[in-house]
């Protein structure tokens, strides 16, 4: 019977973590945007992310975007720099053509750093991106 389960493999949705000038007070700030690389929308998706150690573990922290549309992103967490030293995961499920989709992102710990930024064409911005 449980091979009777397909389980979808995704590919086109990214998360970023870019480091962007705040346009109200004119510091730099850590953003994690969604990419939608896709040629079709993204519905219902939820991210749920945390930072953890193994002696340390942030609070669960759980959004939902109604709907991504193809070939798009939206920023959706500012991330603290205290949050760097930890690995960070992101669980992102979703709805592509009324199947559900679900993949982990992690960022390891001491990778989200300036050294390590890269340009992302998608967003035109400079940031790390896990694939």
């Amino acid at each position: 019977m449980r091979k009777d389960i397909e389980i979808p493999k995704v590919t086109g949705v990214e998360i970023a973590v870019v480091l962007e000038t705040n346009e109200i007070d004119n510091k730099e700030d850590w953003n994690v945007y969604i990419l939608n690389k896709k040629d079709v929308d993204l519905e219902m998706v939820v991210i749920v992310s945390q930072g953890f150690s193994d002696t340390k573990t942030t609070s669960v922290f759980r959004r939902k975007i109604d709907k991504l549309p193809a070939n798009s992103y939206q920023k959706f967490e500012l991330m603290q720099p205290e949050l760097f030293d930890l690995d960070n995961r992101f669980q992102v499920t979703f709805f592509e053509d009324k199947r559900l989709h679900d993949k982990t992102f992690i960022f390891q710990a001491e990778t989200i750093q300036e050294g390590f930024l890269r340009d992302i064409e998608f967003l035109g911005k400079r940031g790390i991106v896990c694939k």
